[in-house]
């Protein structure tokens, strides 16, 4: 299997940067509702109801596409509020919503069979064994791939796999099973796969002393940083912890994905979409980032060499990485 096109599925946090994004070069923005059911539920981001069918409109009238991320795990007693969020995704003219819990995953397939699924990253599916399940029983009509393939595994997938591949190329990073982080939860009671949230902003602090900067999650510390060194978000996964009484990146350090260099094999991968993430950062981060995507992704197209474009100075730690799509160790 491969293709011609590569998709840009870009990010959107507020309705600003799903504009952004869509005049930058994007083909298909990402977004969520306002509320746990999706993975990035955070104050002062994402969309209400209104937002939401402005941005599907604006985006639709410029030839461009919307998918709604409904992509977090329902808790006891609470699936109205997913079921909800699939109904109005569906009723607004979403051209896809993302799913992760195979509960909501039912309910969307029964309740809406001509909305197009795909199949979210949080559900860690990564052999064709567990795609051919959410293909057959819920019909999906793509997935996301975990962040732990080479490019040779994607493609030896993607030959077996039935629906189209959609990888991460750009963005943050995470050392845990997709979907199934819980460090954050033990320091704040807040889940990342239920509640949405990782590292929640209210209980993130910062306070400096004789120029260094200390940060602290729920009354852990997870970091201190020296004037003028590079600083990340307070997940607890990329914390310097001390182990042995030395201070170091026991899980992760701060690092970007940049696939910019390799998306020539990507494409030959037979990879359907391009996922840049980043629903936390602003629309300038967007505009840029998805600018540098599109002139690449054209010139591709074009059967022109990569364009030499420089974005280590916008990546997490101002350090970048392929990830694990180049396994070193091997």
């Amino acid at each position: 299997m491969s293709v011609t096109y590569l998709e840009l599925v870009c990010p959107a946090g507020t309705p600003a940067a799903l504009r952004s994004a869509i005049e930058a070069g994007a083909d298909t923005v990402y977004c969520g509702f306002q509320d746990a059911t999706n993975a990035r539920n955070y104050p002062g981001l994402n969309f209400d109801r209104d937002e939401m069918a402005e941005g599907i409109a604006f985006a639709h009238a410029r030839g461009r596409k919307v998918l709604v991320a409904v992509n977090t795990f329902p808790r006891p007693g609470e699936i109205e509020i997913w079921h909800r969020a699939v109904d109005d995704a569906a009723a607004l003219g979403a051209d896809a919503v993302i799913l992760a819990d195979i509960g909501v995953l039912d309910y969307a397939s029964r309740r809406h069979p001509d909305l197009r699924l795909h199949l979210s990253v949080q559900a860690a599916a990564c052999n064709p064994l567990s795609l051919d399940f959410y293909r057959e029983n819920f019909g999906i009509r793509r997935a996301v791939l975990p962040r732990v393939l080479e490019v040779r595994e994607i493609a030896h997938l993607v030959e077996r796999m039935g629906v189209e591949a959609e990888v991460f190329a750009f963005g943050s990073l995470g050392t845990m099973t997709e979907g199934r982080c819980i460090l954050s939860s033990y320091l704040t009671g807040r889940s990342p796969s239920s509640d949405g949230v990782c590292a929640p902003a209210e209980q993130v602090a910062y306070d400096e002393v004789d120029g260094v900067m200390r940060v602290r999650l729920g009354g852990v510390t997870m970091n201190c940083f020296q004037r003028g060194e590079a600083a990340s978000y307070p997940t607890p996964c990329k914390a310097r912890w001390v182990t042995r009484g030395v201070a170091s990146y026991i899980f992760d350090e701060p690092v970007g994905l940049n696939t910019i260099d390799i998306l020539p094999r990507l494409k030959a991968a037979g990879v359907t979409a391009l996922k840049i993430e980043g629903r936390q950062r602003s629309r300038a981060y967007v505009t840029q980032v998805v600018r540098a995507f599109r002139a690449v992704l054209d010139a591709l197209g074009r059967g022109q060499p990569i364009p030499d474009i420089d974005l280590s100075g916008i990546v997490e730690g101002q350090k970048e990485t392929f990830g694990a799509y180049r396994k070193g160790w091997r």
